[in-house]
């Protein structure tokens, strides 16, 4: 989210943040985005009798802000797929793994247990399957001799930062289109690729 917020702060940033919401009233982003200006609210899920309740709260306040674009950061509850479908092809994840693989918690840890040599991260559109959808931007993270789960966890959070800012300004300048659940990128090659989408003219 922080990534998101000095990215936004750019004059020549092609999205705004309108709205800061988090499930959890203590959460440090929410107070965060109040640093930065941006008007937050916090919508605590135990409040409601279920998660559709909880949804459908969470979809006013996104509607009532005027938002175009819901980015996941840190949000750890499942979305139904009745929510997902109210926001198909506008909302965005991003999660730790070079995706399809390691959907899910404790990727980092799985990642280690298998013996990979790359992970990375993935900005994807969101779908109502887990972790699923539609890639925009991924970059790839060598797992190096030695690394625990907190190693390669600060370093694909690097990427991670990097990634997210990237994602959403191609996405806020309409830049992306979807064909056959594929993400293509005006003015690039071909469907977006690994490292940051070398094929898109971005380093």
């Amino acid at each position: 989210m922080q990534a998101l917020i000095d990215a936004a702060a750019d004059p020549g940033y092609p999205a705004e943040i309108v709205r800061v919401i988090s499930n959890a009233p203590g959460a440090g982003g929410l107070e965060r985005a109040a640093d930065a200006g941006i008007a937050t609210a916090a919508i605590y899920h135990r409040d409601f009798d279920g998660r559709g309740p909880f949804e459908d709260a969470l979809h006013a306040e996104l509607t009532a802000a005027g938002v175009e674009l819901v980015c996941l950061a840190g949000f750890m509850r499942l979305l139904t797929a009745e929510f997902v479908e109210r926001w198909y092809d506008r909302m965005i994840n991003i999660h730790p793994s070079l995706l399809p693989s390691y959907k899910g918690l404790h990727t980092h840890e799985r990642v280690l247990e298998d013996g990979v040599r790359f992970t990375g991260c993935t900005v994807h559109f969101v779908r109502p399957a887990m972790d699923a959808g539609p890639i925009i931007v991924q970059a790839a993270v060598p797992v190096l001799p030695g690394d625990d789960a907190d190693t390669l966890a600060a370093r694909v959070l690097t990427a991670e930062h990097r990634c997210y800012p990237h994602a959403l300004g191609l996405v806020a300048a309409g830049r992306t289109s979807i064909v056959d659940e594929n993400v293509i990128i005006d003015g690039a090659a071909g469907p977006a690729g690994i490292t940051l989408n070398p094929d898109d003219g971005v380093s």
